[in-house]
C-alpha cells in the first residue's frame, strides 16, 4: 500500500521540468515551442533490451531516483491503452517479468539545455528487431546529423559478442552518415560487479571497445543509477555540446579569483550536471561534483514533494563555507570559501552582481564578453 501511494503521489506531482512528448503525439509537442534561434543537437542513446538506457535517462533528465525506476513501465503502460501507434517512430514501454524497462522503437525527448542550447534525445528500443530495422530500413533517418553518440552496454550482459556486433554496426553507420559524431560508451549496472573486481573488468572492457572503435575514438564511463558515477558520465557528455564553454570558463575562473574563492561550480539548474568549474586549490576528492549533484537533486526532489522550492544554500564550518545558489535562468552556481574573513554577506552580493553577464554568455548567438579583471 505504502509504495502505491507513493507512486500517486510521485505522478501527481509532475516533479522537474516536462520532458517527453504525451505518447501519440508528434515529436517536438513538448508544452513549449522551440524558437527558431534553438540550437538543436542530435543525441543518440542505444544499446541492447535491458542494458538501462531508459532508467539513466529518466534519472538524469526526468528527477526520477534510482529506486523509482523499477515503476517507469507500470506508469507508461498505463497511459499507452488508448494509443493507436501509426508511426514507425511512435513509442511506448513496458517492464518485463524481471522488473527490465523495455523501450520499443524511438522515443523522442526535446531537452533544453542553457538558453538556446536543445538536446534533441533519441532513445532507441534495444530489442533485436529493431536494432536490425536500424542499420537497414531506419539507417539514414537514425544516424544522419548526429552529434553524441551514447551507447550502453550492460556488464553483466550473457550476449556480450551480439552487443559488440550491434555496436560495431552502430559505428559503421555513424561512418557513413555522421563521421564528426564524439562517440561514448557507458559500461553499464557496474554496481553488480564485487568491488574489487570493477577496474579490472572497466579496464578490459574499455581496451576491446577502444579497439573496435577504430578508426573513430571513443570516451569510456563506468556507470551506475546507484552512485555518482552516472552524473560524472552525463556531465562529460553535455561539456562536449555546450558551444561556448572555453568562454564560460574563462569568465568562470576571473569570477573566482574576483571574490578570491577556492572553487567555483556551474550547474545546469533542471538536471543539475556539472557543465563547467574553476579551482584555485587542489581538492582531495576527485568525485566530489558528482557527490554534490546527486546530493543536491535528491534534495531539491524533497523538496518538491512538500510543495517547496529549493533556491539556496550554506554550509559553513570552521575550515569553509560554501553557497549554492540560483544563478541565472538556466544555472545554479556552487561558491567555496575557505577565507574566515570573508562575510557571507559579502559572497552573496557577489554572486548577484554576475548573474547579468553570465545570463549574457549563456546566448549562444550572443555578444562575446568577458569578466575582467580589476
Amino acid at each position: 500500500m505504502e509504495d502505491s501511494d507513493s507512486e500517486k503521489k510521485m505522478e501527481k506531482e509532475n516533479l522537474g521540468p516536462r520532458m517527453d512528448p504525451p505518447l501519440g503525439e508528434p515529436e517536438g509537442s513538448l508544452g513549449w515551442v522551440l524558437p527558431n534561434t534553438a540550437m538543436k543537437k542530435k543525441v543518440l542513446l542505444m544499446g541492447k533490451s535491458g542494458s538501462g538506457k531508459t532508467s539513466m535517462r529518466s534519472i538524469i533528465f526526468a528527477n526520477y531516483i534510482a529506486r523509482d525506476t523499477r515503476r517507469l513501465g507500470a506508469t507508461i503502460l498505463d497511459r499507452i491503452h488508448s494509443l493507436q501507434i501509426n508511426s514507425s517512430l511512435s513509442t511506448y514501454s513496458l517492464v518485463d517479468s524481471v522488473g527490465n524497462t523495455k523501450t520499443f522503437d524511438v522515443e523522442h525527448s526535446h531537452v533544453r539545455f542553457l538558453g538556446n542550447l536543445v538536446l534533441n534525445l533519441w532513445d532507441c528500443g534495444g530489442q533485436d528487431t529493431f536494432m536490425e530495422n536500424y542499420f537497414t530500413s531506419q539507417r539514414d533517418n537514425i544516424f544522419r546529423n548526429v552529434e553524441v553518440l551514447i551507447y550502453v552496454f550492460d556488464v553483466e550482459s550473457r550476449e556480450l559478442e551480439k552487443d559488440m556486433h550491434y555496436y560495431q554496426s552502430c559505428l559503421e553507420a555513424i561512418l557513413q552518415n555522421s563521421p564528426d559524431a564524439k562517440i561514448f560508451c557507458l559500461v553499464h549496472k557496474m554496481d553488480l560487479v564485487q568491488e574489487d573486481q570493477r577496474d579490472l573488468i572497466f579496464k578490459e572492457r574499455e581496451e576491446d571497445l577502444r579497439r573496435l572503435s577504430r578508426p573513430l575514438e571513443c570516451s569510456c564511463f563506468r556507470t551506475s543509477i546507484w552512485d555518482e558515477t552516472l552524473y560524472k558520465a552525463w556531465s562529460s557528455i553535455v561539456y562536449q555540446l555546450i558551444p561556448n564553454v572555453q568562454q564560460l570558463e574563462m569568465n568562470l575562473r576571473n569570477f573566482a579569483e574576483i571574490i578570491e574563492a577556492d572553487e567555483v561550480l556551474l550547474f545546469e539548474r533542471a538536471t543539475f550536471l556539472v557543465i563547467s568549474h574553476y579551482q584555485c586549490k587542489e581538492q582531495r576528492d576527485a568525485h566530489r561534483f558528482e557527490k554534490i549533484s546527486n546530493i543536491i537533486k535528491q534534495f531539491k526532489l524533497s523538496c518538491s514533494k512538500l510543495a517547496a522550492s529549493f533556491q539556496s544554500m550554506e554550509v559553513r564550518n570552521s575550515n569553509f563555507a560554501a553557497f549554492i545558489d540560483i544563478f541565472t535562468s538556466n544555472t545554479y552556481v556552487m561558491v567555496v570559501m575557505s577565507d574566515p574573513s570573508i562575510p557571507s554577506a559579502a559572497t552573496l552580493i557577489n554572486i548577484r552582481n554576475a548573474r547579468k553577464h553570465f545570463e549574457k554568455l549563456e546566448r549562444v548567438d550572443g555578444p562575446k564578453q568577458c569578466l575582467l579583471m580589476r
